[in-house]
């Protein structure tokens, strides 16, 4: 399994593969989740003291603030896949390459 990491801002670096929800912070239910993730210690605070943007959420529980916009860490995490999935397929082409070569 690949570790793919994704940028939430001002070089902070999350893992991908355990990112379940990316959502917005203005909700009450979502506030509410930020307010019992601090109480239980398991708040990430990412936004260098600026305005909460983004809330994400991970399979270990861990919630995690971020100061870009849902959507651009979104865009960047489907660009991680899109790339990874490009350089298999790549990998893939070269590796038919060598073994055509060798025939």
């Amino acid at each position: 399994m690949d570790i793919k990491l994704v940028n939430i801002g001002f070089g902070n670096i999350v893992s991908a593969n355990r990112i379940v929800a990316i959502v917005s912070p203005d909700s009450a239910p979502i506030k509410r989740i930020i307010t019992e993730a601090r109480d239980r210690g398991v708040l990430i605070d990412a936004t260098y003291g600026r305005r909460t943007r983004a809330v994400i959420i991970t399979d270990s529980d861990h919630v995690i603030l971020s100061a870009v916009q849902p959507e651009t860490v979104a865009n960047r995490l489907a660009s991680r896949e899109t790339s990874a999935v490009e350089l298999e397929e790549d990998e893939d082409e070269d590796d038919e390459v060598v073994e055509e070569e060798k025939s």
